[in-house]
């Protein structure tokens, strides 16, 4: 790609199959192992060794189990401050969940083609982060009416609502609340594709100015990527607050679920 000149900024989002799985079907269906799926396999392991390095227990703990602790800690006082002591059950998930977007995140934004490895940054596809804003929302929906039954609806009618307005308000809380799951996924699926494609533009700049010349290479191939420098700081903030985001507002929806509020 970069040797025609053209850089395509989509090209980093293909998913392709590996290992020579590309005919392996069951029941009719492609069932591939593409490199979306070895990330995501690389992610829980990654997740797993950094749980299981930081579960000793030492009295005076080290900084592995320092950091673990740090993390348990800050999702506990995240679902405690927005779930109430309730939420304290679904700390497991929630840590989960948030570690797991965390880690896949940074992973994708490692420097790794310097050494052959191209990072794939899974969680810039709607079908991931769709998917885990839909298991988050069907936990909403089976605790909310295993706990309330059918009075889990009041949800829809924020109290204090007059009665003729009641027919008007419902359908609109209800498609507010159905909307929440596509919200949640397309939010972190936007921000990730976004820093992406940006970091692609500025690397086509880079090696198509320094192709150009050492003239352009200088008044182009430089500020572009220092300016990628500053994006890829960016982008790993972005990387840890739609972690955050996802799990703030999965915390919030359980309150939903569990309070009614």
């Amino acid at each position: 790609m970069a040797e025609s000149g053209k850089i395509d900024p989509m090209h980093q989002f293909s998913i392709e199959p590996l290992f020579g799985t590309d005919h392996w079907q069951l029941a009719g269906h492609n069932i591939a192992f593409t490199n979306s799926a070895l990330w995501m396999v690389a992610t829980t392991i990654v997740l797993w060794i950094f749980v299981a390095g930081g579960m000793k227990r030492e009295l005076v703990p080290g900084r592995w189990q320092a950091a673990v602790e740090f993390f348990t800690g800050f999702i506990d006082k995240l679902l405690l401050e927005n779930a109430g002591s309730a939420g304290k059950k679904y700390m497991p998930y929630v840590f989960s969940l948030f570690m797991f977007i965390l880690l896949a995140n940074l992973l994708g934004l490692l420097p790794l083609g310097l050494v052959g490895v191209h990072p794939f940054t899974f969680t810039s596809h709607f079908t991931v982060t769709g998917a885990l804003a839909v298991l988050s929302f069907s936990i909403v929906l089976i605790v909310g009416f295993f706990k309330h039954k059918l009075h889990f609806f009041s949800l829809f009618v924020p109290h204090g609502t007059p009665l003729p307005m009641i027919p008007v308000i419902f359908p609109i809380e209800l498609v507010s609340f159905m909307v929440r799951p596509f919200s949640l996924g397309l939010r972190l699926f936007v921000a990730m594709t976004a820093g992406h494609v940006l970091l692609k533009v500025l690397a086509g700049f880079v090696i198509n100015s320094t192709n150009a010349g050492v003239g352009y290479g200088a008044l182009v191939g430089i500020p572009s990527f220092a300016l990628m420098i500053g994006i890829s700081a960016l982008e790993m903030l972005v990387a840890c607050i739609q972690a955050y985001v996802f799990a703030l507002l999965t915390s919030l929806y359980i309150n939903d679920a569990e309070h009614l509020h």
